[in-house]
């Protein structure tokens, strides 16, 4: 071998050793980044009557497409503040919503499509584009809206490929155990009964879908217009509501891969060994039942995807 050659050779090697150092350091960038952005314990909301705690496994380790919002109302905002200034703007409906979410807290729970570090990045997007939107929301309607999730379907599909998608759930629960929530091609909260002492499903039309956020225009779009869509538009989103009703009364939420989880396709964890292990702990708080179940859910089998749940006791 000639000695151009050889330093060629070596010349190739540097370069590849210095673009894998590089992409390294971006990868944990990105890794750092998203990773400011999940829920600390201090946002876990706090409510009369109300007890939540929940979180994320994801399927690398690191992190996923999975992600978690908590809003408890009170401690994020002043609303005390907000509710002064409706008032001395004349805006006498604003002020009484705003005084209504005293008592509320919100939770979102998004799932994007893939479990790769990258995928974090749209879920990233989606958390910075809610909580901007949250913020306009009180100002304007003294409430999170139907109208905010309309603008976020509009703007993810006109940013997002169409092999990249999220599905999601927001909901507010109330300190007296209902909960209101819009469903973008999420699978659908459980309750378990404290009364029955298993699991029950909620009933279809209490639990209306829509498809995953960022895959058809919405039909309420203003610019529907400048759109196009081979397969048609979404409706408008309506709110669900499922009541609480007993003392112990357990609602979850999750993505599909507590769903999809287990052995195999006929040894699945949800929903006879989800409801199994509920019943034995269902005494427990919100935060050592959602422990208990992913100590479980881990023992019984290797995760296949990301897996978030929630877990929402009524005390």
């Amino acid at each position: 071998m000639s000695e151009r050659s050889e330093k060629s050779k070596k010349r190739k090697k540097i370069l590849s050793e210095k673009s894998l150092a590089f992409m390294k350091e971006e990868l944990e960038n990105l890794n750092e980044i998203v990773g400011a952005i999940k829920p600390s314990s201090g946002e876990l909301p706090e409510l009369k009557n109300i007890d939540v705690f929940g979180g994320s496994l994801p399927m690398n380790g690191i992190a996923g497409g999975d992600h978690i919002i908590y809003i408890d109302f009170s401690k994020r905002y002043d609303l005390d503040v907000r509710i002064n200034d409706a008032l001395e703007n004349g805006e006498i409906k604003v002020a009484e919503r705003l005084k209504c979410l005293k008592n509320k807290a919100g939770i979102l729970i998004a799932d994007v499509s893939g479990h790769k570090l990258t995928d974090a990045s749209m879920a990233a997007m989606l958390h910075q584009a809610f909580m901007v939107g949250v913020l306009y929301e009180l100002k304007i309607f003294g409430e999170v809206t139907s109208e905010l999730f309309e603008i976020l379907n509009s703007r993810f599909y006109k940013s997002s490929a169409f092999s990249k998608f999220i599905t999601m759930i927001y909901g507010e629960i109330s300190s007296d155990g209902t909960f209101r929530f819009i469903n973008a091609g999420h699978p659908s909260p459980v309750v378990f009964s404290n009364k029955f002492d298993k699991l029950m499903k909620v009933c279809s039309k209490k639990a209306m879908s829509f498809p995953p956020v960022g895959t058809l225009p919405s039909v309420v779009d203003i610019d529907s217009s400048r759109s196009r869509s081979r397969l048609g538009f979404k409706k408008r989103y309506s709110v669900n509501k499922i009541h609480l009703m007993g003392t112990g009364d357990i609602l979850i939420l999750f993505t599909d891969g507590l769903m999809e989880h287990g052995i195999d396709i006929d040894l699945l964890y949800f929903e006879e060994r989800l409801e199994k292990i509920v019943r034995e702990v269902k005494e427990l708080s919100a935060k050592e039942i959602y422990h208990r179940i992913l100590e479980d859910m881990q023992n019984y089998a290797d995760p296949s995807d990301d897996i978030s749940f929630v877990v929402i006791k009524k005390s």
